[in-house]
């Protein structure tokens, strides 16, 4: 009998591998575009080089996931992703609730991909999924804290009155009339 790595997968979980690829390089591409928006590294938040480090990762996993399908024998048919909507983060909290937010979305996806491997008795899946599970629950954790700081730094600006005027993700302030402040020189 054929070990299971060498049989094509079925074809919902082949779909759904797919599909779990196709959304790690949408989420490259979220990651790759969000540290464009910092002009210096000075002023950059503390989180820029984890969204930079995911760019390469999640890229990373769509690779691996591929190369999955290839090792089952099962047919590489990757959805059109379309580029990330926002063209501006809008602030540094803005910019974490998207990326968390498509962190619990590929969470999602791998659960329910899981769920389907093992209604599918799919024991190679299975094992191939945990080290992604892992670092979904990781980047999560890591979100979900970087977004209840920045919230409490927010707090705090308003509270001594300092955050009079919104900033968004360069660091730099916006005018009133909602056009980008130059820095100070």
């Amino acid at each position: 009998m054929a070990s299971q790595a060498q049989k094509p997968l079925c074809e919902a979980c082949r779909f759904a591998v797919n599909y779990v690829a196709s959304y790690e390089l949408h989420v490259s591409d979220a990651y790759f575009t969000m540290p464009c928006y910092y002009d210096e590294k000075s002023d950059a938040p503390v989180y820029v080089p984890f969204f930079q480090d995911q760019a390469e990762a999640k890229r990373a996993h769509a690779k691996q996931f591929i190369k999955y399908l290839k090792e089952r024998q099962s047919k590489i048919c990757l959805l059109v992703t379309k580029r990330p909507d926002t063209e501006y983060w809008g602030t540094d909290l803005k910019a974490i609730v998207i990326a968390l937010e498509m962190e619990k979305e590929l969470h999602k996806h791998l659960q329910e991909l899981k769920s389907l491997a093992s209604k599918n008795y799919e024991t190679d899946l299975l094992e191939f999924l945990k080290k992604f599970l892992g670092k979904q629950k990781r980047n999560i954790k890591y979100l979900e804290y970087q977004h209840s700081y920045q919230k409490e730094l927010e707090r705090l600006a308003v509270e001594e009155g300092t955050s009079e005027e919104p900033t968004e993700a360069s660091g730099r302030g916006l005018t009133s009339e909602g056009n980008i402040a130059s820095p100070p020189l």
